[in-house]
């Protein structure tokens, strides 16, 4: 699922080593820029660099660059600290517009005319003001196509292209960050129906993807600095002593925990409520046979490795949940340990997800 692209990504043959495209991917989000670059090794691909560029508060704001100077320099920090000249880029979930449909033909070229024809049925946007892409489902009745797309406004694409011209980084392909997070949490060639739960800064996004495709995603306005603000306010601290103190005792019940754990319950009940609210509805309408039901969730997200999180959250969805592995589709850790410390890598999903794409294909 991507906007632009400098052609075909792989061919019948490999290519030499020095014409092998860079597996690289650069997701901008309100906490700031994170880059990152494969390496192909001996037994796979491996996380060769990596680097995160802060970004002042209201710089990147509901998916929108507010401070198009500071996204640029943070863009060029942080693809120099990783040596990255070209990349694949990241399109913001909170300014997507997820669609299904049903269409003629049996090629690409063939959908895109039948979806153009009734692009303003399946996105709220005005067409001429629209970017979309879609992919294939399989058939469906009549012998029609199924196809999942995604459309953005147009100007939510130049802006992304302009920062990223500016900052002297060729973009490859630009794809919707669901997409891109599919393709790291769950292993190539995965059928299930699985939710994914990114708990970042300032909201928490999710996604029900069906066969590494997103079938249904959006995004809440509650993150895991919420919780940070709850901490302070109970214990009266800095910032930076509240994200210790969240990290260490996180929603875990203990002696004498019951007043922070009150507080925190406060604010992750929130978030909880609203990803229920969503999976229930999703799970009534499987129970139709509408589509198949979610299996599981993977948590993902700068604040995915909360303590008692998976738990707390298992109890309330009431299916399997658990922190995500960033690192599945890359080489056994038998033959490398990342850099990149656990929890820290969760809220790498995206960037890696986009790197990912240049190596196998999309939705393979």
């Amino acid at each position: 699922m991507f906007f632009i692209s400098s052609g075909r990504l792989r061919s019948a043959f490999a290519p030499p080593q020095y014409l092998t495209l860079p597996l690289s991917g650069i997701d901008v989000s309100t906490s700031g820029v994170k880059a990152v670059h494969l390496a192909e090794g001996a037994h796979g691909l491996t996380l060769a660099s990596y680097a995160e560029a802060k970004l002042r508060s209201g710089a990147f704001t509901y998916g929108e660059i507010v401070d198009r100077e500071a996204v640029i320099e943070a863009l060029i920090a942080a693809a120099k600290t990783a040596g990255i000249s070209s990349t694949n880029a990241a399109l913001p979930e909170s300014k997507s517009y997820l669609f299904e449909a049903a269409v003629k033909g049996s090629k690409k070229a063939e959908w895109r005319i039948g979806i153009e024809q009734r692009l303003d049925e399946l996105v709220p946007l005005p067409p001429p003001e629209t970017s979309f892409d879609i992919i294939g489902m399989g058939k469906g009745a009549n012998d029609d196509t199924l196809v999942a797309g995604i459309g953005f406004a147009r100007r939510i694409v130049d802006d992304t292209l302009f920062a990223f011209d500016q900052a002297g980084i060729r973009v490859r392909a630009l794809e919707g960050e669901t997409f891109a997070m599919a393709r790291a949490l769950l292993p190539k060639g995965d059928t299930s129906t699985a939710l994914i739960i990114d708990i970042g800064k300032t909201t928490t996004k999710i996604a029900i993807v069906v066969r590494r495709i997103p079938r249904f995603a959006t995004t809440i306005g509650i993150g895991g600095h919420a919780l940070t603000l709850a901490v302070q306010k109970h214990f009266g601290v800095t910032d930076a002593e509240a994200r210790k103190v969240k990290e260490e005792r996180g929603i875990v019940p203990a002696p004498g925990n019951e007043d922070y754990l009150a507080a925190m319950f406060s604010t992750v009940s929130a978030i909880r409520d609203e990803i229920s609210r969503r999976l229930s509805y999703w799970q009534e309408r499987a129970s139709l046979n509408a589509h198949e039901p979610v299996s599981h969730a993977i948590l993902a997200g700068g604040n995915a490795s909360i303590r008692g999180l998976p738990e707390y959250l298992e109890g309330a969805l009431r299916i399997p949940v658990a922190p995500g592995d960033v690192f599945t589709n890359l080489a056994s850790r038998d033959f490398w340990i990342p850099a990149l410390d656990y929890s820290e890598s969760l809220a790498y999903a995206t960037a890696i997800g986009l790197a990912l794409r240049d190596d196998i294909e999309p939705y393979a």
